[in-house]
């Protein structure tokens, strides 16, 4: 399917009355960036590809109670990180260990890959992050990545603010000094 040169605005005034193709139009222009932000998160792409689609399901059935439709995106970014929350902390608590297998892109909130995304300092960095204790690695995946703040961290992770910044700041050292070891 080509896609049509309308805004979202106008596509998802379609998708609230029911029209798949608007539906599969937002979807073809969200499903990377959103698979992308589970996958950083839930580090299985299987998972992270039900996530991403179950989020996108819900989206489509709580549309008429998001206010305004310029921040659809962010909307359904956040529905994603919840359910990625949700599926780590499960699995985090049956001591799972989920597949670490796929090599991270980072991206921008379209889905665009950033020009330097081949460079060896981000593969290095993404590399160390997934060294660290997994509260480490997800805190700074929501903070550094998905641009998270602590308030809103503390609140994914059921933590209290200051051990949020407690966390996030001991995250960075261990990153910091990881680097420090492979130069």
């Amino acid at each position: 399917m080509t896609s049509t040169n309308q805004d979202i605005e106008q596509l998802l005034l379609h998708c609230q009355s029911g029209d798949q193709r608007a539906q599969l139009e937002v979807y073809n222009r969200y499903n990377k960036a959103m698979y992308n932000t589970a996958i950083r998160i839930v580090k299985d792409s299987f998972k992270a590809e039900d996530i991403m689609q179950e989020s996108f399901l819900t989206a489509f059935t709580k549309l008429n109670t998001l206010q305004d439709t310029k921040v659809f995106g962010a909307w359904l970014k956040r529905i994603v990180v919840n359910n990625s929350i949700a599926y780590y902390n499960k699995t985090s608590k049956q001591n799972e260990v989920p597949l670490d297998t796929v090599l991270y892109k980072v991206e921008d909130d379209n889905g665009i890959e950033e020009s330097n995304h081949n460079s060896d300092k981000v593969k290095q960095i993404m590399s160390a992050m997934k060294t660290l204790k997994p509260n480490y690695n997800l805190g700074l995946s929501l903070h550094l990545i998905e641009g998270y703040d602590y308030e809103e961290i503390s609140d994914i992770m059921d933590i209290s603010y200051a051990n949020c910044r407690t966390l996030i700041s001991r995250a960075k050292e261990s990153l910091r000094n990881k680097l420090m070891q492979t130069v």
